[in-house]
């Protein structure tokens, strides 16, 4: 049975109730649309799996959010995987609870590990179900971005490995904390990143990719038991630091992380791998700015070309991409008007040739500091800080409502 129930929308909500009596039904239904929620109930009978797929609305489907009510009553083996499909199929926007008259911890304990993240008791509390729902609004509210101020996102990305993208957007954003900017530096690497070892701090036991998988339960207070801090005011989200075949990132999660992380942050900057995976393709669906870094010989430049030329089919990517050229020299390189006559875009950034400096900051886990020697390195991404920052005539870039997805 599908009823839809019209109220002042903020979000669109699913409300999937299974297994559950007609009563307990009803009373989810009125008190879910007191919420301020575009509100379409969706209820099923029977329990559900990947071998009994149910017929889904095309509205439940483009929802915001799912909220799932499962009964454990019936079947505790059927709830649970009823659970489990639901989480595979509404993964980064689906909340669950489980609706039982049992008080024992054994359900609980099976409820929680299904995916559930409250237990309800029969027959219902309108104030306990009020309280929930209220606390899910926020979240929504708060990881879906409405009425939240929006900092920017730069997302790096290297032509091919060893060009100096990590170097450069861990000495971004610590220009930018510099300047008294709310910064978040995203070490966005599958695994092994090595940002949280350029800037001398242990790599949390917490991660990006952990954090995107609660963005159900993502608020500021979650938020702060993820971020490694770093003495210039820097706050730092590490890579895993153990490898794990099963770990997969949901690109529609991603996209709700990163858009709560604007409402934090000044700037959320992301050193992100070289690959055009679904992943990454939802990163630059998200960045104000895509930094495309290469280095002028031949390898790096024919890369940063076919780069570019997959990236040039939207033209939402093009317009975002920047193109910075590290360890830019004046002799024995390829010269910039070269460059840019293979990529057929311009470059928009040369960061000097300072290759010794950088290295020797990196084995002392440290930026390159700008109060011991102001080079050229520093000068350049220091301007680039002040740039971003609105300065010298300079405006931040406008976050903009996406029109066309780059991985779906």
């Amino acid at each position: 049975m599908t009823r839809t129930v019209t109220s002042t929308p903020s979000l669109a909500v699913a409300l999937l109730t299974v297994c559950v009596d007609q009563d307990s039904a009803e009373r989810l239904e009125l008190s879910a649309g007191n919420q301020p929620w575009a509100l379409i109930h969706e209820s099923f009978d029977e329990y559900v799996s990947a071998l009994r797929r149910p017929a889904i609305s095309t509205d439940v489907k483009v929802a915001d959010a799912v909220l799932a009510i499962v009964d454990f009553d019936r079947d505790p083996s059927g709830a649970q995987q009823t659970a489990t499909f639901l989480q595979q199929l509404f993964f980064g926007r689906l909340f669950m609870a489980a609706l039982s008259s049992r008080h024992d911890s054994d359900l609980l304990l099976s409820a929680m590990r299904a995916g559930c993240g409250e237990l309800l008791r029969k027959p219902l509390d309108a104030r306990h179900l009020a309280e929930m729902l209220d606390r899910q609004n926020r979240q929504w509210s708060a990881t879906m971005g409405h009425g939240r101020s929006t900092g920017q996102v730069l997302s790096f990305f290297g032509s091919k490995g060893g060009v100096g993208t990590t170097t450069i957007a861990v000495n971004l954003a610590f220009q930018l904390a510099r300047l008294q900017k709310r910064v978040l530096l995203i070490d966005n690497h599958a695994e092994f990143g090595h940002v949280c070892l350029y800037l001398g701090l242990d790599g949390n036991r917490y991660h990006f990719h952990e954090l995107i998988r609660n963005v159900n339960r993502l608020d500021s207070e979650l938020l702060r038991g993820f971020i490694a801090k770093h003495s210039s005011g820097l706050d730092v989200l590490s890579s895993p630091e153990s490898h794990d075949p099963n770990r997969g990132t949901d690109p529609d999660a991603l996209e709700r992380t990163l858009e709560f992380l604007r409402g934090e942050y000044d700037y959320v900057i992301l050193d992100c791998e070289t690959s055009l995976s679904e992943v990454n393709l939802a990163v630059m669906d998200s960045s104000d700015q895509i930094c495309l870094i290469a280095t002028p010989e031949i390898g790096a430049v024919r890369d940063l070309s076919r780069y570019i030329d997959n990236l040039s089919r939207n033209e939402q990517a093009t317009a975002k991409l920047q193109v910075i050229i590290n360890r830019h020299s004046s002799s024995g390189s390829i010269g910039i008007e070269q460059i840019e006559k293979a990529i057929r875009v311009p470059v928009h950034i040369k960061i000097a040739n300072n290759y010794a400096e950088c290295q020797r900051a990196i084995n002392l886990g440290e930026p390159v500091a700008p109060e011991k020697k102001r080079t050229e390195f520093v000068s350049q991404l220091s301007k680039w800080a002040a740039n971003l920052n609105g300065m010298n005539g300079t405006q931040p870039v406008q976050h903009a409502k996406k029109k066309f997805s780059l991985w779906r």
